[in-house]
Parts: C-alpha cells; structure tokens; sequence
C-alpha cells in the first residue's frame, strides 16, 4: 500500500477536502501517513484567499521537493484553490507533478498513475453538479469529537476583493438526505459535534429544503450531537434560521458574520449588498432571540480607495457591536477579481498596517469585555482533550465558541461537563469543574 501524506492549509472547507481525498484515494489503493518521510504521495490542499498564504505554498513546494530528489518515485501534488488559480504556474516549475482544483479529486486515482510514469497531470475543470455528497470522508480530528460535512459548494455572490469564486466555482447544494446520513454516521461512530460547511451556508437550497430546514434535520439526529455551521452572509441570514437555533438547544448559539467594512461607501466598492444599517439590524435581531449568541466576525483593513473616515467608520461598528472575537486582515490584491481590475490598490501597506492594528488593539478590548462579562456564570461544554499548556487541564468550547479549560481528571474527549468561570483572558475562559 502506497502512503498518502497531505498538508491542509486555509478554511474548514480545506479540511473537509482533505478527508474527501483522502477517501478517494484509500479506495485507490493508499494509506493515510501522518510522517512526511515515509510518504509516497506528498500533497497540499491550497488557499488562495490572500498572497502570503500562496507565498507559503511556494515555500513549502521547495521542502516537498527535498523528499522528491531523496527518494527517486515520490510524487508531490497541489490541490485546491491554488491548484485552480495558479495550475499554469505549478505545473511549469517542474517542481509539482500533479494540479488538482477543487472539483477534480474523483479522477486523482488516474492522475497519479499517470504521473507515476513521468509525465506531470492537471485537471483544474469546475463543476456545476459536483458536491462529493456519496463520498463518505475519512475523519482527521484528533480527538474523534468534531467533524465537518460540506453542505454545499462554491460562492455566487462574486464579493469583488475575492477569489472564491474563481477559484470553486459556482454555488450547488448537496442533497439534504446525504447530509443527515453523513451527520448521523458521525454520531454512530462517536463524535459529538459537526460542523456544516460552505461558502455562504444560508443560500443552501435542496428542492424545498432551504437552510433552517436542513438545520432542524440535523439537529433532529440526536439531543446529545451539537451543531454548528460556518459561513453566514449578512444579506443572507433569515428570520427563520435564527429562530430554528432559538428552537434547538444542541444547535450552538454562535454565528460568524463576516462585515468586512464599517462604511458604505466601502460596503458597496466591496460588492456587500448589504449597509452598515442592515448588518445592525440583523445583529439586533439575533441578540433579541438569542441573547446569549457569541458573535463573531471578519474584516478587511485598507480596501481600495479606503479614508481615514471609513476606517473610522469599522471602528464604530465594532464599538457597537462588541464582537466576541475577530478575524482580521490587510487587503491583499487577488488577481483576476473585480477590485484587482477594477479599483487601484492605492492604501500604503504601512497605513494599512496601521489601521489593522488598531482595529485589532480596539477588539482585543471588546473582546476582554465579553469573556469577562461570563465570569461567575455556568456552562455546558464539549471536551476537547488536553489542554494544550498544561496536560492537568482539560479543554473544550461552550455554546457561544469560547474556549474553557479547567483542571479535571475524571473526564475525557466527548464528554460534556459543567463548569463555571472563575476568571478570564481575552481569548480564554478559565473555569472550575462543577
């Protein structure tokens, strides 16, 4: 049996892929590795959302290529959005013998037979059907607690800083049936807790089955699975999915909503189809039902043609709002979409570092606000594991996506426990068993 070893880099939906091939090719004959050195087939499931995560790659292909002259017939593949993006660039470095995008991986059996006979393979073809909905993934997860099942697959709303949709394509939902036997395999074989996946999880539509219904499916599995899902749009998130998460305590009340901008005016140069007045609304709304409901968000520092004024703008909005946590980042040009063509890249890094920094000086007191606002309160977590500064303390999330850890020694991964907050970090909450 010949040995797969594949490096997952960029969102969840990368390592959902990743176990998705990883079942493709186990069928073809190969076995999962965790050691580069013993590998056989050396892969890298690709970002391309920003450039430093494609600079990686690049530097990671140099390292795979040192096994690839060490041990004459090991193959090194790019998969993903890079692998879609950048196939013409990969292929002719001669350093990468296959490019696979997003949509291909059901013909990598055929790919690596072929390029095993020296002659170097791509297949970046999109799809408008291909959902991998009858594959059933082989799990990763460490602990054998969490999983992730894609429910739909690539992006129609074209956001004009991203790549998405250039690089997986059209948007198409999987059929529901698929995915509640998918979540419902999880819970037989242990786990406790999936993740539904995709692009914008609120445009999932299977024949009369929108996203609030497939969330009552899913969480209809059993009482003891948790559910969460990841990503919403904005423009998309219903009254009625709201309400189905107020219905289901084991549907977790956390929702990511990525804003991206504080200011209309970028709002609309970014292709949002949504205002600064709209995004409060509906954070209004969620707080209502679900006062409890951890928010989190993304945003984009030093969009085209940004002032100090928008800037200004974003930091009000975060104000406001006081979101748990934040991903935040530099704009980074993406070639091929509507901003690299369209809009000059004309904030100066060091400006756009700047106000980065101060959007995340300003979250990281938000975000102290929030986790010490739990201090003294209760609550049900999943365990995780170990923690991972200190093997006497067990870790694991709440409801709201914060992490807890406290010491215990009468636990283990998957069971819930209570515990209560006795202190904090902005990032942490630290906990006493009950």
């Amino acid at each position: 049996m010949k040995k797969l070893y594949i490096e997952t880099y960029g969102c969840q939906m990368n390592v959902n892929d990743s176990e998705v091939v990883f079942s493709i090719l186990e069928r073809a004959g190969y076995g999962r590795c965790t050691s580069i050195d013993e590998a056989d087939v050396i892969m890298a499931n690709t970002c391309s959302v920003r450039d430093n995560a494609e600079q990686r790659i690049w530097a990671r292909i140099d390292a795979f290529n040192v096994h690839r002259s060490r041990r004459p017939g090991v193959l090194v593949g790019i998969l993903g959005c890079m692998a879609e993006r950048l196939k013409d660039e990969l292929l002719d470095s001669g350093k990468v013998d296959i490019v696979a995008g997003p949509d291909s991986y059901r013909t990598l059996p055929s790919l690596l037979e072929a390029a095993s006979l020296g002659t170097p393979q791509i297949n970046v073809e999109l799809s408008r059907e291909e959902t991998y909905g009858d594959i059933r993934p082989v799990r990763t997860d460490k602990n054998g607690v969490s999983a992730f099942i894609s429910i739909m697959r690539g992006c129609n709303n074209v956001c004009s800083y991203c790549v998405v949709p250039y690089t997986r394509g059209a948007e198409r939902s999987r059929d529901a049936r698929t995915i509640v036997r998918e979540a419902c395999d999880c819970f037989a074989a242990g786990y406790r807790e999936v993740t539904l996946l995709g692009q914008n999880v609120d445009s999932y539509r299977w024949k009369d089955v929108g996203f609030a219904e497939l969330l009552d499916m899913v969480a209809a599995v059993s009482p003891l699975l948790r559910v969460r899902f990841a990503t919403s749009n904005p423009q998309d998130i219903s009254d009625d999915v709201v309400r189905t998460i107020a219905a289901h305590p084991n549907i977790c009340r956390h929702i990511h909503l990525p804003v991206q901008s504080g200011s209309n005016r970028i709002l609309e140069k970014m292709r949002r189809r949504y205002t600064r007045e709209w995004y409060l609304d509906r954070v209004r709304f969620i707080r209502d039902l679900l006062p409890d409901c951890g928010l989190t968000t993304d945003v984009i520092a030093g969009f085209c043609s940004e002032t100090l004024v928008d800037h200004k703008d974003t930091l009000d909005l975060f104000e406001e709002v006081g979101f748990d946590s934040a991903f935040m980042f530099c704009y980074s040009e993406r070639p091929g979409t509507l901003a690299a063509r369209k809009y000059p890249d004309d904030v100066p890094a060091a400006e756009k570092t700047r106000r980065l920094e101060e959007i995340i000086a300003l979250q990281g007191r938000k975000s102290l606000e929030s986790y010490r606002r739990d201090i003294g309160k209760s609550f049900e977590v999943l365990v995780e594991g170990p923690s991972k500064r200190n093997p006497a303390q067990l870790c694991g999330r709440n409801s709201a996506n914060k992490m807890c850890v406290w010491t215990d020694s009468s636990h283990k991964a998957g069971d819930y426990v209570t515990v209560r907050v006795e202190d904090c970090t902005s990032a942490t909450l630290l906990c006493s068993l009950e």
